[in-house]
């Protein structure tokens, strides 16, 4: 990966208001977390001396608490970040979750793809889907509804 591609993946993170974000390609891995936490340093492959960029494990996505829309006791599932929405792993295969299917933490939920890269996003919690509000294929934005859950 050269500077000029990290900065342009910077560029799009930033545009992006992504707040998390992990790469893990070509020997490179990268960890970036908007912030201000104290965070461990990631080692630059090589050919990239004289790089090296802090970053704290990311984390799945922020749940919400739903907002009136007849969704009341429900915790709202958004997109961590800008990127098209995947229900499973490869075409034909059974989706991660569904509408009525209990889940639970840590259980992938969905991927996102953002810049060709594959972000699973998990349940930060157990409980049953109740609505699924993106079809498959989809473009999100950071923020969008992606699943309404009741906890259990």
């Amino acid at each position: 990966m050269t500077l000029s591609e990290l900065k342009e993946l910077f560029e799009l993170i930033n545009e992006a208001n992504i707040t998390e974000f992990e790469l893990d390609k070509e020997g490179v891995k990268l960890r970036i977390k908007k912030g201000g936490a104290e965070v461990p340093l990631v080692e630059p492959a090589a050919g990239m001396a004289g790089l090296a960029i802090a970053g704290p494990e990311p984390s799945a996505s922020h749940p919400l608490p739903a907002d009136g829309d007849g969704l009341d006791g429900l915790v709202i599932v958004p997109a961590p970040m800008v990127g098209t929405f995947y229900r499973q792993a490869e075409p034909g295969a059974e989706p991660f979750a569904g509408k009525g299917q209990h889940v639970q933490k840590g259980q992938t939920l969905c991927i996102i793809e953002a810049m060709k890269l594959m972000n699973e996003i998990e349940s930060e919690f157990s409980g049953e889907i109740v609505e699924v509000f993106v079809d498959d294929g989809q473009s999100v934005q950071f923020g969008d509804k992606l699943f309404a859950i009741r906890e259990s």
